[in-house]
């Protein structure tokens, strides 16, 4: 089974040594705004697959097939170019990576020490994993636990929010067909995400 890996967030993040994003067949990469670097939206597409890397530039670049003046497209393509000023930026950004992530782990190692007492659990590396802290977020015992702390902390100007609502629960996808989200809904239900920028 060939896998397409959403590793939006994951940029700087290993499992056993191997960076997220290059264990599926095709990787997905977002470069938003509020990601760990940024082009200020986009995103990129990582493969070992040669020809599947070709494919995908083709339909990125409107399907056009090379001719020396005529415009010939040879099936339905796409506007998906970044363009160069975007791309600098990105080169610049991926230069800082490493100091970014290095502040992100900071960071983490911060909130590590603080929730280490506490009976909300600070989500931090696990065995084999290396994290880049994009995101950092607390897990609470209940749903009232975790609303408690988003009005006190929101309440005291520290912007904190609830892990995103799942799909599935939204009005546009009320007539899709579902499957057990029991574990995603638990996660929705004592996840918040808490305070992750970093100068």
């Amino acid at each position: 089974m060939d896998i397409v890996e959403d590793a939006a967030e994951a940029l700087g993040s290993y499992y056993k040594g191997k960076h997220l994003g290059s264990f599926g067949k095709i990787g997905a990469i977002s470069f938003n705004g509020n990601k760990i670097m940024t082009t200020g939206g986009g995103g990129v597409l990582v493969t070992d697959d040669e020809e599947l890397a070709k494919r995908a530039k083709h339909l990125s670049t409107q399907a056009k097939v090379p001719h020396a003046w005529e415009y010939r497209h040879d099936e339905i393509g796409y506007n998906y170019r970044m363009p160069n000023i975007n791309a600098a930026l990105g080169l610049a950004q991926l230069e800082q990576m490493p100091k970014f992530i290095e502040r992100k782990r900071e960071l983490a190692n911060k909130y590590c020490e603080f929730f280490e007492n506490s009976p909300v659990k600070f989500f931090n590396d696990a065995d084999n994993e290396t994290s880049n802290y994009w995101l950092n977020a607390v897990l609470f015992d209940n749903f009232e636990e975790r609303n408690l702390f988003l009005e006190k902390t929101n309440n005291s100007g520290v912007m904190t929010r609830p892990i995103w609502q799942l799909v599935s629960t939204m009005p546009m996808f009320s007539n899709c067909q579902k499957t057990d989200l029991s574990n995603a809904t638990w996660l929705e239900e004592r996840v918040v995400n808490i305070p992750s920028s970093v100068k």
